[in-house]
């Protein structure tokens, strides 16, 4: 079990099931709605995503998806496509311990910004996978 929440601790979050695409992005969506360079995610099965307080608001960033944030601190939570409705990612950062869920992978690395300099290793997309 993986839990987790926004800054203020008014949004709270239990997610089950083993995580997936475990990936940075670094697409101008992920960035503009963070305001950070780029946006660490991972996904689980949406139906082992769970609210166990407040309730986020969520927005569509674009015609194909829907973002979820916290009402009241702002806090980025988590991305839902609307092609893939069985899934949903949520913002890393926002877990407990990050440190559980490692990225292995960065993409939109055609969006990456030009002073971003990558130190890891780990395999470059184009696009997302």
């Amino acid at each position: 079990m993986l839990t987790g929440g926004c800054a203020c601790g008014r949004v709270r979050y239990e997610a089950e099931g083993k995580p997936f695409n475990a990936t940075i992005c670094h697409c101008g969506d992920c960035r503009r709605s963070s305001g950070a360079p780029l946006v660490a995610w991972f996904s689980v099965p949406a139906a082992g995503l769970r609210f166990t307080a407040g309730t986020p608001r969520h927005f569509a960033s674009s015609a194909r998806a829907e973002r979820g944030f916290c009402p009241d601190c702002g806090t980025s939570l988590t991305y839902q496509s609307r092609d893939m409705p069985e899934e949903i990612d949520i913002a890393t950062a926002s877990l407990d311990d990050p440190e559980k869920v490692p990225p292995q992978d960065h993409t939109w690395v055609r969006s990456q910004l030009s002073w971003i300099r990558l130190a890891d290793d780990l395999p470059r997309h184009v696009k997302v996978r």
